[in-house]
């Protein structure tokens, strides 16, 4: 068992290893159920074959010992005992294979229900959702509000609330779907939504904005224009309808036309001009688009989210190292 123990450890510090070095894009939700299941058995083994076994031996000892005392006491040989309790101290002690298998498998199978079923953190690695999450943001995101999905599959099993408009969402990037990507939810099933000279619409009604204080961008020391937009959650014709506020940037300087769209599943719904796009959402997915609307690589761009690549809702930055400011809610 040692030296199978050794090959597995070894196996899974390669994968981590090649990963790190970005010899191929890895798979931690793979890991993760991989170093549960490993962990597991050996827990399982430990708990009625290992442990048994030691305490056994351990039990042996003692018989041992004091039939020993016994034969030389009779024979009138005077001995000191043996130091017993270090003894079985030794043999009880759970040897090292043990200790990095079944000894990790609660704080192992804790982190995989929480990741897969409860709340995944997630970093902010663009700029792309400015000013609504900055760089560097340490982020929550909900795993069961839009339904629990089972972990590796993504098969969801219960369904939980439905999206909506205005949702910062956390999915599996389309063309890359081992890639993580983080949009605000612009259009539903259904929704023809267009983006024309950067003003938004969605079944064509204009979606409402109003210019606010100017947003001074610390990386490049300077400052754009920024907006508030309220997006209607449920029918947009409704006036009762419940609106979302957040803030999005505007640069009056950058073009509107959407340059170099990929080939995408139904670009046939998306229809471009100089002055922007106007696409017609299918059935089972989302458009999103990022706050930071000139610098954001989105629906625009790469086409549209299905369902089944939903990992969550964000809610929360939980820690930002270089702005302690950023922690708190965020719509």
């Amino acid at each position: 068992m040692p030296i199978l123990t050794s090959v597995v450890l070894a196996g899974f510090a390669a994968y981590i290893g090649a990963w790190y070095l970005g010899m191929f894009e890895g798979n931690f939700a793979l890991l993760l159920f991989l170093a549960t299941c490993v962990t597991g058995v050996y827990w399982v083994l430990e708990k009625w074959l290992f442990a048994p076994a030691r305490h056994k031996a351990a039990l042996a000892l003692t018989a041992t010992e004091a039939l020993r005392q016994d034969q030389l006491s009779k024979m009138g040989i005077a001995q000191e005992p043996i130091d017993l309790q270090t003894k079985q101290a030794e043999i009880l002690r759970q040897p090292w294979w043990l200790d990095w298998t079944a000894g990790l498998f609660p704080v192992i199978v804790v982190v995989f229900i929480l990741r897969s079923f409860l709340f995944e953190p997630f970093k902010i690695p663009s700029g792309s959702m400015i000013p609504t999450l900055w760089v560097g943001d340490l982020i929550l995101v909900n795993k069961f509000h839009y339904g629990i999905r089972l972990p590796v599959l993504n098969t969801k099993i219960t369904e939980g609330s439905p999206v909506k408009r205005g949702d910062v969402m956390v999915f599996r990037f389309p063309p890359n779907p081992s890639v993580d990507y983080i949009k605000r939810v612009i259009g539903l099933p259904g929704d023809e939504v267009s983006y024309l000279n950067k003003q938004l619409a969605i079944n064509g009604v204009p979606i409402k904005k109003e210019a606010v204080a100017d947003f001074f961008e610390e990386d490049s020391l300077r400052y754009i224009k920024q907006f508030e937009e309220w997006l209607p959650a449920t029918d947009p014709k409704d006036p009762k309808a419940p609106l979302v506020d957040h803030k999005i940037l505007n640069e009056p300087d950058r073009p509107a036309f959407v340059a170099g769209a990929d080939d995408f599943v139904f670009k046939e719904n998306c229809q471009y001009t100089v002055e922007g796009v106007i696409c017609k959402v299918p059935p089972g997915h989302y458009f999103m688009m990022g706050d930071n609307r000139d610098n954001s690589l989105d629906s625009r761009y790469w086409g549209f989210v299905p369902d089944a690549n939903i990992v969550g809702r964000a809610f929360y930055v939980w820690m930002n190292f270089g702005n302690l400011k950023r922690i708190g809610g965020f719509d």
